[in-house]
């Protein structure tokens, strides 16, 4: 990492248990949809925990700070982004619980021992390469189109990776969400609960959170949907999920 490369960088607040996190002034920054992944998200006591896609180590923060994981593994492709995100995972003081590993998701099975994971979250590439506006940045890139492994190449390595019985969790486009729940039965994790995220009351859904369950019986929870905005800033539930104040300004 050269001189020129943490002049590039900030330092910002997750408002989430006093967490920091290094990101690129220009490059991929979080939004809201990891932490609201996070709140969805249900890890128990001493449960093992991959995230996939793990971009600046936001979901893999938070889980280590809000639960009682015993261990979180970060899986990024981007070597940069997962050198950031360690270097965040050391300022927060957690690295005896989180890892970070640079690999990419479609040979997840040469860096971690299959089956030996009960909970898998992600936050994946939203958008197949030719749909939607390509970002400039190549972070950023890579962070919102399939261009280092496509849903169906995560869902693959979270049904590797999961044990008998583990869950999926993940945050996804709700007009995908057909792709969506097929792609998770073709690898044999069961969809369980869905949760439509909304930007204001009334309007359509833009995400969808989802749990699946591997190798579970059928059988799906469709849950009250999450409103994002009151007339002024963050719902009452966002706020009590994500300790801020102003709206951000990329839902």
């Amino acid at each position: 990492m050269t001189k020129d490369s943490f002049s590039e960088e900030t330092l910002d607040e997750l408002r989430v248990g006093g967490l920091k996190i290094l990101q690129q002034k220009n490059g991929y920054r979080f939004s809201l949809d990891p932490i609201l992944l996070c709140a969805f998200a249900r890890v128990g006591v001493g449960e093992r925990v991959v995230d996939l896609g793990t971009g600046s180590g936001v979901i893999a923060l938070v889980l280590a700070r809000r639960t009682a994981a015993e261990h979180i593994v970060g899986i990024e492709v981007q070597a940069q982004l997962a050198e950031r995100a360690r270097r965040s995972v050391v300022l927060n003081g957690l690295e005896a619980r989180v890892r970070i590993l640079t690999a990419d998701v479609r040979h997840v099975d040469e860096v971690l021992e299959p089956h030996s994971f009960s909970v898998v979250v992600s936050n994946p590439p939203f958008r197949a390469p030719g749909s939607g506006r390509l970002a400039p940045v190549g972070e950023r890139a890579a962070a919102r189109h399939e261009l280092a492994g496509g849903l169906a190449d995560f869902l693959r390595a979270a049904a590797a990776l999961l044990a008998t019985g583990g869950r999926f969790y993940v945050v996804y486009l709700a007009e995908r969400l057909v792709d969506l729940l097929e792609g998770m039965r073709r690898v044999g994790l069961e969809p369980k609960r869905l949760r439509c995220v909304h930007g204001r009351g009334g309007e359509p859904a833009r995400l969808v959170l989802v749990e699946g369950r591997r190798g579970g019986r059928p059988g799906l929870a469709l849950e009250a949907p999450l409103v994002v905005f009151a007339e002024e800033g963050y719902t009452a539930e966002v706020r009590a999920i994500y300790d801020e104040e102003e709206p951000a300004d990329d839902f």
